[in-house]
């Protein structure tokens, strides 16, 4: 073997080499960066507090709302599991209303045409204007809100799903007819593999709807002393002037809201990460 024959060999070994410290660096930097960004901004946050002495009534610091965090923890943790069982049966209610309807709308057109202006209605009426009416024909407040986090989350769900039964490429649904498969083998082998990746898309955004839809239902419903989840704690801390317990639901409600797209984008990824390009491209 001559100098030159090993010369490429080398050179491909060095490149993939490079090629793997780059993915390292990246998967490190991917979970360091915004961790470093975070503690620069707790620790600027406590600086400014501290240094500036600022009232705890203007901006509570760190320090103080992890005490309250901590202190309140017999209050907070039952308002968590409030707004967390609200978020996930809206949000299992939108996966199987806006599932169902979609199916309907793709196999028959009047269906469709019937009752998807009505969808669109439902989605563009704001949440905040309809949840005082629900609460008047409604007695349970939980249902209340519930039905409020349903309608925001729902139109997500049916949308995407809509569009991606629809996207079946249309030699294949030829194809299908030709060999004379079911309307139910079409669905299942060809359309809803279509649709799944444009279903777990609207997962994404109906899971961080469903935790919206339920703390402004909880805002409004809430007033009138129920006393629901995290929304309705942090509503009553302000009332108090109690910020530090404010602040502390605030961060547990935008925590939950992270810890809802992470599940969605894992399950996402579960799901489409041996077939779909998309997730493939994400891997390489």
């Amino acid at each position: 073997m001559t100098l030159a024959d090993t010369a490429p060999a080398t050179h491909v070994d060095a490149e993939e080499l490079a090629q793997a410290r780059r993915e390292k660096l990246m998967k490190i930097a991917r979970w360091f960066l915004p961790s470093l960004v975070l503690v620069l901004a707790v620790v600027a946050w406590h600086l400014y507090v501290t240094i500036g002495e600022v009232p705890h009534y203007i901006l509570p610091g760190p320090v103080l709302i992890a005490q309250k965090m901590v202190e309140d923890w017999a209050i907070l943790w039952p308002a968590i599991l409030i707004t967390g069982r609200l978020t996930i049966l809206a949000l299992i209610m939108a996966v199987i209303g806006g599932v169902t309807l979609a199916v309907a709308f793709t196999q028959s057109k009047w269906i469709e045409m019937s009752f998807f202006p009505y969808a669109v209605i439902l989605q563009v009426t704001p949440v905040v204007a309809v949840a005082p009416l629900i609460k008047i024909y409604v007695d349970s407040a939980f249902m209340s809100a519930l039905l409020c986090a349903w309608i925001v989350a729902f139109f997500p769900i049916l949308s995407n799903t809509t569009i991606g039964l629809k996207s079946a490429d249309h030699n294949l649904e030829d194809l299908y007819s030709i060999y004379g498969a079911s309307r139910w083998q079409k669905l299942r082998y060809l359309y809803a593999p279509s649709a799944l990746p444009f279903f777990l898309g609207g997962l994404k955004i109906a899971g961080g709807l469903a935790l919206i839809g339920a703390v402004v239902a909880e805002f409004v419903i809430g007033r009138s002393g129920t006393g629901l989840g995290l929304a309705s704690t942090l509503l009553e801390a302000s009332y108090r002037f109690n910020f530090g317990r404010l602040f502390a639901a605030l961060i547990l409600i935008s925590l939950m809201g992270v810890v809802i797209f992470a599940i969605m984008s894992t399950i996402s990824y579960l799901a489409l990460h041996k077939w779909h390009e998309s997730a493939i491209k994400r891997e390489r």
